[in-house]
């Protein structure tokens, strides 16, 4: 799909004024040249172009809020200049996969005075002998270079997001708080569902035992009176003999 029709797809019924990011990887630019995206976009904080096929930037417009920029396996090879002017408040610059050879070439970045996070990974230029030492003296406000900081300790995750998260200012909070707080909640739930499982699993064994208990009671109670009955009947039975005994003497 062409670029220009990703980005227009990529609007869904918005204006490029209200849109503050903007993602189109894997489209296809029209000889390496970005195009469909203009300085209407003035509030688009966020722009992903990776595997476009660029070759230059010289088509970019101004986008004076942009703070992170993904460039990586394109074919750019220089002219670099274009991103201090287009785009002077980078934080994130992510250039790797690219076909950057020199040292000099990165000269054109020491205007991007906000930069703090840069990666080359996969470029030529990588192979420099003392290369990130002397990257981070090229450019000396650069943090990370492919995700470490000069003393090799690597970038945050909060770094992707320019650092945002470590303020608390935009973010939904500490990562991890949430999800313990939601897990506590959820095993005292699953907890207490157990004991009004185990208690009413208890009351039916209890009301069963109290069943049995009725019934066997019946049982001795029907038994008991069986037993009182038959003994009547058997009282009954003797004096009838008794009194028939007596009549037969009478007779004789």
């Amino acid at each position: 799909m062409e670029m220009k029709k990703r980005i227009s797809l990529e609007l869904r019924n918005k204006t490029p004024a209200e849109v503050a990011e903007l993602v189109v990887d894997n489209c296809r630019s029209s000889d390496g040249e970005i195009e469909g995206l203009t300085d209407e976009f003035k509030e688009l904080e966020f722009l992903s172009m990776v595997n476009v096929g660029l070759t230059s930037l010289a088509m970019l417009p101004s986008l004076p809020k942009l703070r992170k920029l993904e460039l990586s396996d394109n074919n750019i090879s220089g002219s670099l200049e274009i991103l201090a002017e287009k785009c002077p408040n980078l934080t994130y610059l992510n250039l790797s996969g690219n076909k950057i050879k020199e040292l000099s070439t990165m000269e054109a970045l020491q205007n991007l005075k906000n930069l703090k996070s840069l990666d080359l990974f996969n470029c030529e230029i990588t192979t420099l002998e003392e290369y990130r030492e002397s990257i981070f003296d090229l450019l000396p406000q650069v943090t990370y270079l492919d995700g470490f900081d000069a003393e090799d300790n690597e970038a945050p995750d909060s770094e992707d997001d320019d650092g945002d998260d470590e303020d608390g200012e935009e973010g939904a909070g500490p990562v991890g708080d949430y999800d313990d707080d939601e897990e506590e909640e959820e095993e005292e739930e699953e907890s207490e569902s157990g004991e009004v499982g185990l208690s009413y699993l208890m009351k039916d064994d209890i009301q069963d035992e109290e069943d049995d208990d009725d019934y066997v009671e019946e049982e001795q109670e029907e038994e008991e009176g069986q037993e009182e009955e038959a003994g009547v009947q058997g009282e009954k039975r003797k004096r009838d003999a008794e009194d028939e005994g007596e009549d037969d003497e009478d007779d004789d």
